[in-house]
């Protein structure tokens, strides 16, 4: 198992490496140790009182009930944090929270990451999965060069490392548009287009799919 995970990986790689050369970053986020160390140091406490202006939309304790719009419990701080720079900086677009972002400091952007990471995720109902979605998750799709979703998100879709998100228990319809807007092009914030490669090869239904999956997922 392990070989062929590499294998795919590789041949992801040789994808995205002319994009990596033409195209660049796409987001102004360098995860440097210094910059890691510093969302590592954000204060939970100030990002709660931050975060009450944020209930609204993304819910009391992080769990939204409105269905494009994602949860941030559990969500992994450095995740959260680039992307509220990213909107801050116009890299990934949406009005109200380009506002809101460019209305925080990067220190308030790192409390907040550092709160949501603390709080406890949505959880799915672990529902069973399609045969085909299955396979994406763990196999992937070596003829489309798609990796396996669980290479990059983790086994349970809890999300790896810097700017790999937690999936777990998110909104299917949001995953949808997400992944929508990565296939058009219309997000474009994936460093490296990583996900923009990923999304041009999956068809609607295997995003509607995915996006269920990860919805029911513990």
């Amino acid at each position: 198992m392990g070989l062929l995970i590499m294998k795919k990986l590789l041949l992801f790689l040789a994808l995205v490496a002319p994009a990596v050369v033409q195209a660049g970053s796409s987001s102004s986020i360098a995860w440097t140790p210094e910059t890691l160390k510093f969302v590592k140091q954000g204060n939970a406490d100030k990002g709660k009182e931050l975060a009450k202006s944020c209930a609204g939309c993304h819910g009391e304790q992080g769990i939204s009930v409105m269905p494009e719009t994602p949860s941030l419990a559990g969500q992994l701080a450095t995740y959260t944090y680039k992307q509220l720079r990213d909107y801050a900086k116009d890299q990934r677009r949406n009005p109200l929270m380009t506002a809101t972002a460019q209305g925080l400091s990067e220190q308030d952007t790192a409390d907040l990451g550092a709160w949501f990471s603390t709080l406890k995720p949505a959880t799915g109902s672990g529902s069973e999965v399609t045969a085909k979605s299955k396979k994406l998750i763990e196999e992937g799709d070596g003829k489309r060069i798609v990796p396996p979703c669980f290479v990059c998100h983790g086994a349970n879709g809890q999300g790896e490392k810097m700017d790999i998100p937690a999936l777990s228990g998110q909104k299917a319809d949001y995953l949808i548009k997400t992944l929508q807007e990565y296939k058009s092009g219309q997000r474009h914030n994936d460093v490296y287009s990583r996900m923009r490669l990923i999304a041009q090869q999956l068809s609607e239904a295997e995003i509607k799919g995915l996006a269920q999956y990860y919805e029911q997922a513990k």
